[in-house]
């Protein structure tokens, strides 16, 4: 099926998932209209289209409302797969083996990741984080297989969809580096995906889409900040 029709993308500038959303609109070329949301003060377009988990991203498509990341993902590559490049591969065997890695990334880097701005001690953070760059250590792995040890991209010769969900972390993995003073993607550990990473950071979408580092530094402060002031005192 080609997709046509109306696109809307409620969105919030610092989300990740967000920036997954805009990626797979970029690479696949499709124009849409963005609103950017306010979460400490959500619309009611927001939380009729996701009553369940009343976040973004969401993608309106002609009025139907698409919810979460990797779905709004693979919705994107499904409705347009007419519009170029496919994001996930043709082949069953190597769309599983994508769909096991996205998997991976979301259970194993982005669970451990989120908490980094919400632990009160030095010691849980420091764990926090082993347990991060444990994950980026096996996605080395994970990259070599989705390319067939070949091609530049978890999708081979182009961006595919574990390179969408990854590469809409790109900012936040720099600045969470920048705030905890700890590496997570390391060329000296993980070359090929360091390698990955300045390949992803040069492609015409990701220019587009990507946040300024320094200002999520910024905001990643606020945001631990407030968890700090919210924390009851023992």
């Amino acid at each position: 099926m080609t997709g046509g029709g109306e696109l809307k993308l409620l969105g919030m500038w610092a989300s990740p998932f967000v920036t997954r959303a805009k990626l797979a609109l970029q690479i696949k070329g499709l124009s849409y209209e963005y609103v950017e949301e306010d979460l400490g003060s959500k619309s009611e377009l927001l939380l009729s289209s996701n009553p369940v988990h009343k976040a973004v991203p969401v993608l309106i498509h002609d009025g139907k409302p698409v919810c979460e990341s990797s779905v709004v993902v693979q919705y994107i590559d499904e409705a347009f797969a007419g519009a170029s490049p496919s994001l996930l591969p043709a082949d069953p065997y190597e769309r599983a083996v994508a769909r096991f890695w996205a998997a991976y990334l979301e259970d194993k880097l982005v669970t451990p990741w989120r908490q980094v701005f919400r632990v009160k001690t030095d010691e849980e953070r420091a764990e926090v984080m082993r347990q991060t760059i444990a994950a980026a250590d096996a996605l080395e792995g994970g990259l070599k297989e989705c390319s067939g040890g070949m091609g530049p991209f978890f999708g081979g010769e182009s961006v595919g969809y574990v390179d969408v969900l990854l590469g809409g972390m790109i900012s936040w993995v720099k600045a969470t580096e920048v705030f905890s003073g700890a590496k997570i993607i390391d060329a000296a550990k993980t070359p090929l995906l360091a390698a990955w990473m300045e390949r992803f950071c040069e492609l015409n979408a990701a220019r587009a889409v990507l946040q300024d580092v320094g200002a999520l530094v910024e905001y990643a402060r606020a945001v631990q900040a407030r968890f700090a002031a919210a924390a009851p005192n023992n």
